[in-house]
């Protein structure tokens, strides 16, 4: 028997896995956030430099703001960001001062807790932006061990990335992180006890997407294998390409013998908002999923799938797909067992893709040259000495390879004028200046909603956009609203 602690990952990962990262606005996140506060959650996966540019993108909404709303409604839950340590928003690195800005901005915003996601397991990079971390005072470090199948990844690989966690003073906590859902109960009968005897007493957590339905059998054996927290989505946000639904879980860890602290009734009450929400804004909902060993081999997530066959159908080549998803694995092992953890699934597939419509590696897009120059870290395994050479002997490589520095804060403050904020600043420096005005001109967001009114204001809201109705009553017992549109220059209601 083992207490089994709860992160929540509705608001950040549940939200990009089934909602592509748009689903969610500040107005759902802060009448969400005092439920998920008293459940008795131990952290809440909140954000990532992903989500913040899409709310920004997408809604016209302050992700800096979002953050210090939600601190204020979550005074003791940890809020957690999620990234690599060498870019913000954009695919682009960014210098390392930047970075550090960054850092001081989200802790000063409300963050005190950051998973360090280095998807090359480059140690030396993700010690430094360790060390940034606590240099800006983030609370809780949190090493990640990206899981992948390969023919480099066994359980010594990761038992070494663990024990270097460990040694290192900046890492607080370690979790094993699985994008694919690849993580079999058999497989972690293994992994994990290597990995927690190479860590000690260094916190170990469990973070598996529920893809093709392995992680729910997974999660019910952790504890016994060392694992002290698992990671879960509420209600519709749980499930599918998300993580398992955390009242299944919780039932499940309990049936096992284990003790899970939360609070049941408020936990329904946080689930079942989310359920609401889902259904007035006609979002898709998680559910669970068939078993598909193709995974295991291509590894490619749901949303990159889905991607892939679009376009192939765009261009007359559906019929092409299995051959794409056969050259994904050769490109991984040609560029030396890339995990297939964002930026990577999308670099890996289109390369793959190329190669299948033409002659491999006649063309190669920009990220992938980036990736061979070394822009994105250290290669797990070396890459094959032909693919190298081919892909940079190259004019665009060159041309890559001569790009500047990236500009310190310093130098963004003299391009982008010095009379705005670093938080503007930091948006200005990584997003298209449209889109950032669009967010300024759109002033705050609303901080409000109620998804059983969902539909009623958006019938108003389609009645007041025509023209031909004048007149307008509601009517209910005890009470009765009633609007009529003038007429004149311009309408008005």
């Amino acid at each position: 028997m083992a207490d089994v602690g709860l992160v929540d990952v509705s608001l950040r990962d549940g939200n990009q896995s089934l909602w592509g990262a748009t689903g969610l606005r500040t107005a759902h996140v802060l009448q969400v956030a005092p439920l998920l506060e008293r459940v008795g959650f131990r952290a809440l996966d909140f954000t990532s430099s992903t989500a913040m540019g899409m709310l920004v993108r997408t809604h016209r909404e302050d992700p800096w703001a979002l953050i210090r709303h939600t601190r204020r409604l979550v005074p003791t839950t940890k809020l957690q960001f999620i990234g690599t340590g060498f870019r913000f928003i954009s695919w682009q690195n960014s210098h390392p001062e930047t970075m550090q800005l960054v850092y001081d901005r989200l802790v000063a915003n409300g963050i005190d807790r950051v998973v360090v996601l280095d998807p090359m397991h480059d140690m030396d990079a993700a010690r430094a932006t360790a060390r940034r971390l606590k240099q800006a005072g983030v609370d809780e470090v949190i090493g990640a061990l990206t899981y992948t199948i390969s023919a480099v990844h066994d359980d010594i690989f990761y038992a070494d990335l663990a024990r270097q966690m460990r040694e290192c003073p900046d890492f607080d906590r370690v979790y094993v992180k699985d994008p694919s859902g690849i993580l079999s109960a058999e497989r972690a009968r293994t992994l994990l006890p290597a990995i927690k005897a190479a860590l000690s007493s260094t916190p170990l957590e469990l973070h598996s997407h529920a893809t093709i339905g392995l992680s729910p059998q997974t999660y019910a054996i952790a504890p016994e294998l060392g694992v002290e927290v698992v990671q879960t989505g509420c209600g519709a946000l749980g499930n599918g390409t998300s993580l398992p639904e955390v009242r299944r879980t919780v039932a499940n860890l309990r049936g096992m013998g284990h003790r899970v602290d939360v609070d049941d009734r408020v936990l329904g009450l946080a689930c079942d908002f989310i359920d609401r929400l889902t259904d007035a804004e006609e979002l898709p909902r998680g559910r669970p999923q068939d078993f598909d060993v193709a995974f295991l081999h291509h590894q490619i997530a749901g949303g990159v799938m889905t991607t892939t066959r679009r376009q192939l159908r765009e261009i007359g080549m559906e019929d092409r797909f299995d051959s794409v998803v056969d050259e994904v694995g050769r490109v991984r092992a040609d560029l030396g067992h890339p995990i297939m953890v964002t930026p990577f699934p999308q670099m890996i597939v289109s390369q793959a893709l190329f190669n299948v419509i033409g002659e491999r590696y006649l063309n190669v897009p920009d990220q992938v040259i980036r990736y061979v120059l070394g822009g994105f870290g250290r290669p797990t395994a070396p890459i094959d000495p032909d693919v190298h050479d081919r892909i940079l002997d190259r004019p665009r490589a060159r041309e890559l390879a001569a790009e500047p520095e990236p500009p310190t804060p310093a130098e963004l403050r003299r391009q982008f004028g010095r009379g705005i904020g670093d938080e503007e600043l930091l948006l200005r420096a990584h997003m298209p200046a449209e889109q950032v005005d669009a967010m300024l001109a759109a002033g705050p967001a609303r901080d409000h909603y109620n998804p059983d009114l969902a539909p009623v204001l958006d019938l108003l809201r389609e009645l007041g956009e025509r023209k031909t109705v004048h007149d307008l009553a509601v009517a209910k017992p005890d009470l009765r609203l009633s609007a009529h549109r003038h007429g004149g220059d311009g309408d008005r209601a």
